[in-house]
């Protein structure tokens, strides 16, 4: 259902005043989704982490899931970021999306709880009872300190095949591809959480990524996807090579601070707010960033 360079959309807030992120730009927000479409992207993320979803109340989250599903026009699909810590809000997220027009649903398994695995299956098979969308399951243990371990996400997908229809994996352990593959088959979609690791989580039978670097160089994202997928080692080789910098740049401060910076780089105008707690990348991770945009021919 889901293949190649998925860029998380960043979410462009006005500057109130010293990058403090204010109102959602909805112009800025529909000129990215034209543009991420055009240079190539063959998905879209709204409201994921990158897209700073935890700092958005529900209305203004689904709005512009609204927004972006509105923009795309089914030119890509989009999935929209709808994982919640508690089960029934989860469950609530879910219908939200589903009439803001979102094609699936990316859903974390529940973060500060700490669930067992158990509890963690139970969250997912309960949601799966009534979810009016495809979920993709999230998993990223650094950010939710909740790992769904791999029997645990066969256990989720083969029971539910029609509801959960791949994984962002994000926990940076790249034999979970060979895991997953043994018990869902060559066919289960596998997305890799992380840019660094895409070359290596694509050889091993991933299919695509879900990203931060694809909002910097959309273009060069999917040209390298692209590449993978038609077994052109070489290209996607000198494409990575290109490219890594600016994966390790994304997060040479707190991520989104990084990205926003970059956005700005290469965006001319496009809005420098982001909304506490996180703050604009320091002088440091900026240099990283510019050093990183030059290397991969982008400044």
């Amino acid at each position: 259902m889901f293949s190649g360079s998925i860029p998380a959309l960043v979410t462009p807030f006005a500057d109130s005043g010293d990058h403090v992120g204010g109102a959602f730009d909805e112009d800025a927000f529909r000129a990215l989704v034209d543009w991420q479409i055009e240079e190539g992207s063959t998905g879209l993320v709204a409201c994921g982490t990158t897209g700073e979803a935890a700092t958005m109340p529900k209305e203004e989250h689904f709005r512009v899931v609204r927004i972006c599903v509105d923009q795309a026009k089914g030119r890509v699909p989009v999935i929209a970021g709808a994982g919640s810590n508690d089960t029934l809000v989860a469950a609530e997220n879910l219908r939200a999306a589903a009439d803001a027009g979102a094609d699936a649903a990316l859903m974390v398994p529940p973060y500060y709880n700490r669930p067992s695995q158990e509890g963690i299956y139970r969250h997912f098979a309960t949601l799966a009872e009534t979810s009016p969308l495809p979920i993709v399951l999230y998993n990223v243990p650094g950010r939710t300190m909740t790992d769904i371990q791999p029997a645990t996400l066969i256990r989720i997908v083969a029971g539910f095949p029609s509801v959960f229809v791949g994984v962002k994996d994000a926990s940076g352990a790249l034999p979970r591809v060979s895991q997953h593959r043994a018990g869902l088959g060559a066919d289960f979609c596998q997305l890799s959480g992380n840019d660094d690791l895409a070359l290596a989580f694509n050889a091993m039978g991933g299919v695509g990524c879900i990203s931060v670097t694809a909002n910097v160089a959309p273009s060069l994202c999917a040209q390298f996807q692209a590449a993978c997928a038609a077994g052109d080692g070489a290209r996607a080789l000198a494409l990575h090579d290109r490219l890594f910098p600016l994966h390790d740049a994304m997060f040479a401060d707190a991520s989104p601070g990084p990205v926003k910076y970059a956005m700005a780089r290469v965006r001319h105008g496009f809005p420098e707010g982001i909304r506490m707690p996180m703050t604009w990348p320091s002088q440091a991770a900026r240099d990283t960033v510019d050093a990183a945009l030059n290397h991969a021919g982008l400044a």
